[in-house]
């Protein structure tokens, strides 16, 4: 998990981060359908999920976080506040739902989620030099 400045990240690091960032969206979504008494269906957690989802791949393409996919403030950031904004502008443009006690919760969660994994992956990083 290459977070130096000098070399680029290898191309596993990449697909680990896009994944992990995916699942935790994905985790995010399949928590709340639950914490609400949601259907748990694969169609119901999509529904749920998807507008999060493009947001995150719009905030991954255009931060270009694949150059950085590690790092807490270059990448982590602007993913998450990203994914949120984006996340919640399609909610409403598709009349799903922003009130703001979710909007509050989703912005948490997902800042947890998605910086939070990085946090973790720099420790052991940094433990795995030592």
């Amino acid at each position: 998990m290459n977070t130096d400045r000098r070399t680029a990240p290898k191309p596993p690091i990449i697909a680990f981060a896009l994944v992990a960032d995916a699942l935790f969206v994905v985790l995010f979504a399949a928590l709340g359908r639950s914490s609400h008494a949601r259907e748990a269906t694969f169609v119901g957690l999509v529904e749920t999920a998807w507008p999060f989802l493009v947001g995150l791949a719009v905030v991954w393409l255009a931060a270009r976080v694949w150059r950085a996919p590690l790092r807490i403030v270059r990448s982590g950031v602007p993913l998450w506040v990203g994914t949120v904004a984006i996340g919640m502008l399609l909610r409403a443009l598709t009349g799903a739902g922003t009130a703001m006690p979710f909007v509050i919760v989703a912005t948490v969660s997902v800042g947890v989620f998605l910086l939070g994994w990085r946090g973790i992956a720099v420790l052991f990083q940094r433990a795995l030099r030592r």
